[in-house]
């Protein structure tokens, strides 16, 4: 009370000043708020790292020559379909194999091969295309496959894969003298095919044994083939000796006619395809060389034509080839992927594939293919069965020998 007498007034400024430090100490003491939550931002998207790709596998390059265009496409397609089936088949590829067409020219698709590093060549499938491709290698160290069956363009680094006439006539030759068979003739197409097989016919027939009584060369004319029919069969000579003459009682003489004589041979080779070998049938009959009367003999070219076996007249002839078996095979794969029937030739391409990856772990990488190796005497395995080459270049098959109607009468060995 006295502080409130004596001082007067000053009560309210000790009041108020109460009252603000009341209030300032309520201040103090009230709750604080909580700071917004503010979520963190999100952490910078790093893209990942792109994997590093992986080297590519450095392979020795193998040029497919054939032709992807123009008349032979088909074929040439073929082939390079069934070459690219071959790489699929042995899964880890050895070799890399690119493809040129042909068709623009073979030199310039050799160039191109050249170009590209290729270190062995497979084609090209014409022989008329060889020596373009020869010169276009240029003296290099490249060997040239060819798909060609002439023998003709084989040597140096030109091998030629294509079927030979000559070994399927001497196969058959050979099965028909080991069948009693000694006395041969022949028709001949003219050209370059007839003459190839006239040689190789008489060498068979020589080295065999036997004997050949005639090899009549005749041109794919219809009308001509009559003359031809009655040439091997010396027909002319035959009716002349069937006649016995006979003197009459007033001297003259009459010639009385008689059987007429068989023809001389036992065995006759139609080097032809097999539509021509069934145009000579008819003529054939005529001057006494009916199928049944003497063996009809044909040759390679026989086995591309399945139709053969539904003809009546060619029942029983006989012909070397390589086994089909491994090809039937191959066909249904080749259908299944390409919708159509590959030709009977694709298989060429199928096992150049199969004989340059064979090869592959001889052939060091971008050095000269190993060329010596191509004349392994134990050869090669394929589609087409057992085949090496010569020290000439010219692929030497294992062949059976077929019978229309029949079938396999003398397996091809699995081996050399």
């Amino acid at each position: 009370m006295a502080i409130k007498s004596r001082v007067g007034s000053g009560w309210q400024v000790v009041r108020a000043g109460v009252i603000g430090l009341g209030l300032l100490v309520a201040a103090c003491s009230a709750p604080k708020r909580a700071p917004p939550v503010v979520a963190a931002p999100p952490p910078p998207v790093v893209a990942a790292p792109k994997p590093v790709p992986l080297p590519e596998a450095r392979l020795n390059k193998v040029a497919l020559l054939v032709p992807l265009t123009g008349p032979n496409a088909a074929l040439g397609e073929s082939i390079a379909n069934a070459a690219a089936l071959a790489m699929a088949d042995l899964g880890k590829p050895q070799v890399q194999l690119l493809s040129f067409d042909t068709a623009p020219g073979a030199g310039e698709a050799a160039a191109k091969a050249m170009a590209a590093g290729a270190g062995l060549i497979l084609g090209p499938l014409l022989a008329s295309d060889v020596p373009a491709v020869t010169a276009a290698v240029a003296g290099r160290p490249v060997p040239i496959l060819s798909f060609s069956n002439d023998a003709g363009v084989a040597g140096g680094d030109v091998f030629v894969l294509g079927f030979q006439p000559g070994q399927a006539i001497a196969r058959v030759i050979t099965y028909a003298r080991s069948r009693g068979v000694d006395r041969f003739a022949a028709l001949v197409p003219q050209g370059a095919y007839g003459q190839r097989a006239q040689l190789a016919f008489v060498k068979a027939v020589n080295d065999s044994g036997g004997r050949s009584t005639a090899v009549v060369s005749y041109a794919r004319d219809p009308a001509k083939l009559a003359a031809a029919a009655a040439q091997v069969t010396n027909y002319d000579a035959r009716v002349r000796a069937s006649g016995k003459p006979q003197i009459r009682a007033d001297g003259t003489v009459a010639r009385v006619a008689g059987a007429l004589a068989p023809v001389p041979f036992q065995a006759l080779m139609i080097a032809d395809s097999g539509a021509a070998a069934a145009r000579f049938l008819q003529p054939l009959a005529r001057f006494g060389a009916a199928p049944g009367q003497v063996v009809i003999l044909g040759t390679e070219l026989w086995n591309n034509e399945p139709g053969l076996a539904r003809v009546p007249a060619l029942k029983g002839a006989l012909y070397a080839t390589v086994s089909d078996a491994r090809f039937n095979s191959l066909a249904v794969r080749y259908r299944a992927k390409h919708g159509t029937n590959p030709s009977r030739l694709a298989s060429l391409g199928y096992d150049a594939v199969l004989l340059a990856s064979s090869l592959a772990a001889r052939w060091p990488l971008g050095q000269p293919f190993p060329r010596a190796a191509l004349l392994a005497r134990d050869g090669f395995a394929g589609i087409d069965g057992a085949f090496r080459f010569t020290p000439s270049g010219v692929a030497e098959r294992a062949l059976e020998v077929d019978q229309l109607g029949t079938g396999t009468v003398s397996p091809a060995p699995n081996s050399f």
